[in-house]
């Protein structure tokens, strides 16, 4: 078997290829987007560069088959709670099953990341934000990918533990039917935010976006701020998010609540555009362009995914989430647009999170794993990643 560096045109065309392969046999695969993927490797298209670095490797057996992938990668604004020394990431991997090739292509990006002074190394994770290919699908094989969601085949599971990895933590994932009746505490809740003078609720309009962008990086920034893991996003990176999302963006199950017109809450969801892109084979070219606008204008797309949640601290136990979600239903549900709803991911240190998703009677549709590698266990003994405290 040789390690080689992902360097020109035939290197990168196997380095996205082995994916599809490696996950060939589960009708549910759905391929990631060629672009998407390569975007996250080019320093004019990701802002983490600025931050730290990213080296890609393909893994080829003595017939010069590519038989596997891994990148690994630094970043100073990867942080977590409770973690105070230097860690690195690893991502894409991919392996056939096999124990020796998945210990050659671990052993490869964590040299590299000694090399860059590193302790440890998390994975498998994104040079990226945590809304995408972040954590190992553990659980949930027998469904279709929404957009972003890992997929890799079962004994990828083996092939990390078999190394050494540890579980750093547990994703989950909720799914519900967009019609199944919310619990009566819901409207209850909602009948009282709806009496009291200065609350409101409501979806975005396209046309003000630049607003909404601003709306989001207010919540954002003060819900996750008690994270302790140094995320913060401004109005224009949520404003460029936005614009490039705007041409799958349903203004219907994007919200905000207000208080006195001041930002205290968002659901923001989208259609899972992975509906659409399951027919392109990695491919977005202007075919496959126009084919995604005729199956969005035949409502081709039945299922809503979430892309964020958040509630600042100083109303988070007085049930506005309740209010926001409540108020959404009422225009979302019995039209026929979206047949299901799959939330967005939650850490199991997140338990506050995780039962804002079972008290809508959502049922666990998924799982992934977080693992941690610690380099030398002498000097930092595996710990879990700590449970989060809530701030009011």
């Amino acid at each position: 078997m040789q390690i080689k560096p992902v360097e020109k045109g035939a290197d990168i065309k196997a380095f996205l290829e082995v994916n599809a392969k490696m996950n060939g046999n589960n009708p549910n695969y759905i391929r990631p987007l060629n672009h998407e993927v390569e975007a996250v490797f080019n320093p004019k298209k990701n802002k983490l560069f600025k931050y730290g670095t990213i080296q890609r490797w393909i893994l080829q057996d003595d017939n010069g088959k590519t038989i596997g992938r891994i990148a690994a990668f630094t970043n100073k604004k990867y942080v977590n709670k409770g973690t105070d020394f230097p860690t690195g990431g690893i991502g894409f991997f991919d392996c056939i099953n096999d124990q020796q090739a998945a210990n050659l292509l671990f052993d490869t990006a964590k040299n590299w990341l000694i090399a860059q002074g590193m302790e440890a190394m998390d994975g498998p994770i994104n040079f990226g934000d945590r809304d995408k290919w972040w954590g190992l699908l553990v659980e949930g094989f027998d469904n279709e990918p929404v957009y972003g969601l890992s997929f890799n085949p079962p004994y990828y599971r083996q092939l990390f533990e078999g190394y050494g990895f540890k579980d750093y933590y547990n994703q989950f994932y909720y799914a519900m039917k967009v019609d199944d009746p919310l619990p009566a505490r819901f409207a209850e809740r909602y009948e009282k935010f709806k009496a009291k003078k200065g609350y409101e609720a409501k979806h975005a309009n396209l046309n003000e976006l630049e607003k909404y962008a601003a709306d989001f990086a207010s919540v954002y920034n003060q819900a996750w701020a008690q994270h302790g893991e140094a995320k913060e996003i401004t109005k224009e990176q949520v404003l460029k998010l936005f614009n490039s999302m705007k041409p799958i963006m349903d203004p219907r199950a994007i919200w905000f609540a207000y208080y006195n017109e001041e930002p205290i809450a968002m659901f923001i969801n989208i259609p899972d555009v992975n509906q659409y892109f399951k027919h392109f084979k990695g491919k977005f070219g202007w075919k496959e362009k126009l084919h995604l606008l005729w199956m969005k204008r035949r409502g081709a797309c039945k299922r809503l995914t979430g892309l964020a949640f958040g509630v600042i601290p100083k109303y988070q136990a007085l049930g506005i989430d309740s209010f926001l979600i409540y108020e959404s239903a009422l225009l979302i549900q019995g039209k026929g647009w979206y047949h299901t709803y799959e939330m967005g991911w939650a850490g199991d240190w997140n338990p506050k999170m995780i039962n804002i998703y079972k008290s809508l009677g959502a049922s666990q549709s998924r799982r992934l794993i977080t693992y941690r590698y610690i380099f030398d266990t002498q000097k930092h003994p595996f710990e879990r990643h700590p449970v989060m405290e809530y701030k009011q």
